[in-house]
């Protein structure tokens, strides 16, 4: 059991601290809104990463594989609304950040949300089950979806605290601009190359 849960500890690290969309968006996030206000969007898509992996552990993740065309329309409704919040991040004002002229951030329920069509979470939460879960049946599956909340949380947070700190810098319109669409082409790149590749 020792064994399993050392290299998927550490699988779980490098799929949560690796970017990806949920990352940029929690990154963008804090940036915008602030340390505070991107909590809820790491605790949302920690719990709902791990949630996915209980549900594959569970059998959603074979009963997928078994219809590749409910896959592929879970796989392009996910690219699809990541390309759409990219093009609302690129294409926001470029007017700097004050305290009362904040639009509301993506939150606990949307970043949970996103989990289910984003097209890297289903990926990992694939291999966990058919790496790491082995013959420990729902037990394991019920441990490693827990271990992935726990690991994941503060890799979400590192990317929330360095959204926060870059904040200073986004203090005049330009430079926020030109972050915006930075994150928008990296949220863009990150979309699509789960599909691409």
């Amino acid at each position: 059991m020792l064994s399993t849960f050392i290299p998927f500890m550490l699988f779980a690290f490098v799929a949560s601290i690796t970017p990806g969309p949920t990352n940029i968006l929690v990154l963008s996030n804090s940036a915008r809104y602030g340390f505070k206000a991107a909590l809820p969007i790491v605790l949302g898509a920690c719990v709902g990463a791990s949630g996915i992996v209980l549900l594959v552990g569970c059998g959603v993740g074979q009963s997928l594989m078994q219809m590749p065309k409910v896959q592929m329309t879970m796989q392009w409704a996910g690219v699809t609304w990541l390309s759409y919040l990219a093009w609302q991040i690129f294409s926001a004002p470029a007017q700097a950040i004050s305290a009362d002229d904040r639009q509301k951030p993506l939150g606990l329920l949307g970043a949970a949300a996103l989990q289910l069509i984003n097209p890297k979470t289903w990926m990992m939460a694939l291999a966990v089950v058919s790496v790491f879960a082995g013959q420990g049946g729902q037990r394991q599956v019920v441990y490693l979806s827990l271990m992935f909340f726990l690991i994941a949380l503060p890799c979400l947070g590192a990317w929330a605290l360095l959204g926060a700190g870059s904040s200073r810098l986004l203090r005049s319109p330009r430079p926020l601009q030109a972050f915006n669409r930075v994150m928008a082409l990296l949220l863009l790149g990150s979309a699509w190359l789960s599909v691409l590749i």
